[in-house]
């Protein structure tokens, strides 16, 4: 599972709004040739990322390349089943990360069309909003 080393605060607040409004950084594809880009707003946890990425190097049988763009940085908290309310905040139990509408989350290199499309879709229902597949641009500089 992925988790930061260490951290400058051990509970995060919610701030939700952060998820407003489309990706401006990391929106294009710059590592692999073929990417997937989310369309909706999500919180992914460490769980979902994982299972993805497995969907993605079982579909590919060790052939090409996986990046992994995104990473739970963020720790969400809860409190004990059956508590009473009050006495501060939670435990910190997973971590998530906050991916904007537009953000690319994974890229594939090495591997036809065909197959990189097909396990970027399984890969894409393993996560908890809308995705699509989106192919690296070819750059014309004259």
């Amino acid at each position: 599972m992925l988790a930061p080393k260490r951290v400058k605060h051990r509970k995060a607040m919610k701030q939700v709004r952060h998820l407003r409004g489309t990706e401006t950084r990391g929106n294009y594809v710059a590592f692999g040739d073929y990417g997937l880009m989310a369309l909706a707003p999500a919180w992914v946890s460490n769980r979902q990322i994982e299972a993805a990425r497995v969907a993605l190097s079982r579909h590919l049988k060790r052939g090409g390349k996986v990046w992994i763009r995104i990473f739970p940085d963020k720790p969400l908290t809860t409190k004990p089943a059956e508590t009473r309310m009050g006495k501060g905040k939670g435990a910190p139990e997973h971590w998530v990360a906050e991916v904007r509408a537009g953000k690319v989350m994974y890229e594939i290199k090495g591997v036809t069309e065909d197959i990189a499309k097909q396990a970027l879709r399984l890969a894409g229902s393993k996560l908890p909003m809308r995705t699509k597949v989106v192919v690296r641009q070819q750059s014309t500089i004259l």
